[in-house]
């Protein structure tokens, strides 16, 4: 188990560079799995997760070539179908949440897939009945093995259909998406997850010969087709990793530039910034950051405490919640964050509190903020990162804390964060990896 050790308060000052979209990512190298010919990406993050299931679809036969740093090409030619049946590819996909979107290409193309419960963050319940509706709905069989866990999937010929999801699930809708284009006929998707994560997954899916409409929207309709065919396509900057920035510059009182944002495609998040008093200034495509003495919660019109909350795409996405919590807490004036989605991401909390934040939390999903607007420095302490957002949020803390903390079990960070303390660091931070 790794761990970071922090020297906190230090100020930031200095140019960085967001990492490709770790989400995109995982959904993209899964559309590999669609086609025999060549696909090229650009801009696939040196993370964690997204090493495992380049390992993972290696194993399965595709043969994926790394021709720069951040570049791969990816072959799909042969599927070993008998190592989906192994322990090893059990341990594998076990570890992954992702790995359940591999799921829709294997059974467009080949008529079948497997696959074990999928890990990933303990952030409470995050069903997969989307996906296997979905797959239902196209026409296809599906059972689930109580004992081992492992869900089978087969379908011969699949044909499209319209349906209606329960839930805008991002991985549902990206894996049914996946398995429609190569189903007969049209197949109409309402209440889609409309993120650009998939909007990015349509486009390169259009490029590789399907026809998807509705792009951007919760209404898609996708007219499919029988074979694709090899393309290039260049992953988004991390917009969950340009807003934790925005953060970091926030709280530790430091001035820098954010380069190459895409700043189109970051929604709502530089203006839920802005609610908590922080100046988000946009130069072209970059974001500048300058230092904050103090930044103030808004109020809402009638002087009502604000509530931040997270919502479903062109909502405030919830992995950027933890990170908001953390830096209201050094804000003037109060602030109530709702994590509306998932039931365990504010149990974190306890940390900050025992270094000194004055936070409130109400239940699972909701905690009030009461900001300190500097007046009393946060302590550093020892802790341990027990998912990927919340692990940044308390990096955010230590940065700020005056003295010497620890995070352990940093491979949470570095599952969604490419060499964070790295990058941090040429920019000021001090940021010492133990391993």
């Amino acid at each position: 188990m790794g761990s970071f050790i922090i020297k906190g308060g230090k100020t930031l000052k200095g140019d960085i560079h967001p990492q490709g979209a770790k989400n995109e990512a995982l959904q993209v190298i899964c559309a590999t799995l669609l086609t025999p010919e060549k696909v090229t990406i650009h801009n696939i993050p040196n993370i964690r997760d997204v090493n495992k299931l380049l390992d993972l679809i290696k194993c399965l036969g595709v043969t994926v070539t790394r021709e720069s740093h951040s570049t791969y090409s990816f072959k799909a030619e042969h599927i070993n179908f008998e190592y989906l049946k192994t322990k090893k590819f059990t341990e594998k996909a076990e570890g992954l949440r992702g790995s359940i979107m591999i799921m829709g290409p294997l059974l467009a193309r080949f008529g079948k897939g497997y696959i074990p419960k999928p890990g990933g963050d303990k952030i409470g319940r995050r069903r997969l009945d989307i996906h296997f509706h979905g797959f239902e709905k196209l026409g296809a069989k599906f059972v689930y093995n109580h004992q081992s866990n492992f869900y089978t999937i087969e379908g011969a010929r699949l044909k499209g259909n319209y349906m209606l999801l329960e839930e805008a699930s991002v991985t549902g809708t990206a894996n049914i998406i996946m398995t429609a284009s190569m189903a007969e006929g049209i197949t109409t998707i309402y209440n889609a997850a409309c993120e650009p994560y998939v909007q990015q997954l349509c486009h390169i899916l259009n490029r590789m010969g399907a026809s998807i409409s509705g792009i951007g929207s919760n209404l898609i309709t996708i007219k499919g087709i029988k074979e694709l065919k090899g393309c290039t396509h260049q992953i988004l900057p991390d917009m969950i990793e340009v807003g934790s920035f925005i953060g970091i510059a926030a709280m530790t009182q430091s001035e820098f530039t954010i380069k190459n944002v895409s700043y189109d495609n970051l929604g709502i998040i530089p203006q839920s910034f802005r609610r908590l008093g922080i100046e988000v200034q946009r130069k072209e495509d970059d974001i500048y950051i300058p230092k904050h003495e103090h930044y103030e919660i808004e109020t809402f019109i009638d002087g009502s405490i604000m509530t931040i909350a997270d919502a479903p795409w062109p909502g405030l996405t919830p992995d950027l919640l933890s990170v908001m919590l953390v830096i209201a807490s050094q804000a003037r004036g109060s602030v109530l964050i709702h994590q509306k989605m998932f039931e365990s991401r504010l149990f974190f909390v306890d940390k900050l509190i025992d270094m000194g934040a004055q936070i409130i939390l109400c239940d699972p999903h909701r905690a009030t903020v009461i900001g300190q607007d500097h007046q009393i420095r946060l302590r550093p302490t020892k802790m341990t990162s027990p998912d990927i957002r919340a692990g940044v949020a308390l990096l955010i803390a230590a940065l700020y804390a005056d003295g010497t903390s620890t995070i352990h079990n940093i491979e949470q960070i570095d599952r969604g964060y490419e060499n964070i303390d790295t990058r941090l660091n040429q920019i000021g931070a001090d940021i010492q990896r133990m391993e």
